[in-house]
């Protein structure tokens, strides 16, 4: 495939590793060449870098297959996850998890990207629900405004979010942003 093709959220062979594109940026400066400057992350280290390709180059694709798992537990090993269609059960590190470990919870399913049968990423559902473990108290005469306060969810996630949510509500968050959407 063409660089000047590429998107963000593909995935990528690159230095004999497998990259996720986070950012693309297709750049042509005055009378010279254009080029196609990325952003990327490399699944297994989590190490994020900037690269270059000519807008003609060949860039090798990857294609993932996606599949249903379960998350079991996460321990001093890494997160635990196993999968929905034949039972087989396999581990992330803390690395390839990175932040998305604040939106597991235990028992829950979501789908994760294979490569030959190996498990490269988790991918989240837009939205889960996560249970306040502490809410600062509400004070009559706070809402004057559209104020928000910090809250901890029980996952360890900190997130703004209005002031009538109080420790033990369920409440709805964006898993991309880390963004409150509403009270469940």
């Amino acid at each position: 495939m063409q660089a000047s093709n590429l998107r963000r959220g593909m995935f990528i062979l690159y230095q004999s590793n497998i990259q996720e594109i986070i950012d693309f940026k297709h750049v042509t400066p005055g009378n010279k060449r254009g080029f196609v400057q990325i952003k990327i992350k490399d699944i297994l280290s989590g190490k994020i870098i900037t690269t270059k390709f000519g807008s003609s180059d060949d860039v090798e694709l990857i294609s993932l297959d996606s599949r249903q798992v379960q998350f079991l537990y996460q321990d001093g090993d890494g997160y635990h996850f196993m999968d929905m269609s034949n039972y087989h059960s396999f581990s992330f590190n803390e690395e390839m998890i990175s932040d998305d470990k604040y939106y597991l919870i235990e028992n829950m399913e979501l789908s994760v990207l294979f490569h030959d049968e190996q498990p490269v990423k988790i991918q989240l559902p837009r939205h889960i629900t996560l249970k306040v473990s502490e809410a600062e108290p509400w004070i009559k005469g706070d809402s004057v405004s559209n104020n928000m306060k910090p809250v901890t969810l029980e996952t360890g996630l900190k997130i703004q979010a209005p002031l009538f949510i109080n420790s033990g509500d369920s409440i709805k968050v964006d898993t991309i942003n880390g963004e409150y959407l509403g009270r469940q």
